[in-house]
């Protein structure tokens, strides 16, 4: 089964649109969480995500704008209350099986308290290992990633809307996982902006 994963979106629609190009012949379609930016709610990328059945959860930038600090944001002229009930009911993590495998789907990390930048260098990464799961997700970094931490293959795709990664030229990106192979591609692109 083929996962096309994206990340870290932050309102960038043509980000986001070129991403779900590229992944066109995934079997499956996963965000790991900050599909909006901040306080600013994305009607268009929230709509492209439901209507393309992307399974999606909660990053921080949701967890900011839908928690107590973003009461005001909410209230804007112009957000679809449809939409935002439908980000609302994202879950903050997925364990899915899929052929075989178990896939752990977070935005930061499989502990808690989460929220940690655990960037490709750091010594934290070593804790993805301890996850109950063969294949873990995650976000954050907007920095890609794709190693074999003792059994768990860890996967973070970069980011598809904002890119912050200096390793590959500040460019945008998403990925591609064979879950059966764990085979995993990641496709970079230039930074589109809407």
């Amino acid at each position: 089964m083929k996962i096309g994963i994206v990340s870290d979106v932050h309102c960038n629609q043509a980000g986001l649109l070129r991403a779900l190009e590229i992944l066109g012949d995934a079997d499956e379609l996963i965000c790991l969480g900050d599909s909006i930016y901040e306080y600013r709610f994305s009607n268009e990328v929230v709509q492209i995500l439901r209507d393309r059945g992307v399974r999606t959860i909660l990053g921080n930038h949701e967890e900011g704008f839908l928690g107590p600090h973003g009461v005001r944001a909410r209230q804007a002229d112009g957000i679809d209350p449809t939409l935002l009930q439908w980000l609302a009911a994202r879950p903050q993590r997925l364990e899915l099986h899929l052929t075989g495998k178990k896939l752990l789907v977070v935005h930061s990390t499989p502990w808690e308290p989460r929220g940690a930048y655990v960037y490709p260098h750091s010594s934290l990464l070593a804790r993805f290992g301890d996850a109950d799961a063969n294949i873990v997700l995650y976000g954050h970094t907007h920095h890609q990633l794709v190693r074999r931490i003792g059994t768990v293959l860890v996967v973070n795709p970069g980011s598809a809307g904002e890119a912050r990664d200096s390793s590959n030229g500040r460019q945008l990106s998403c990925a591609m996982l064979d879950t059966l192979t764990e085979e995993v591609f990641v496709t970079n692109f230039p930074d589109v902006r809407n």
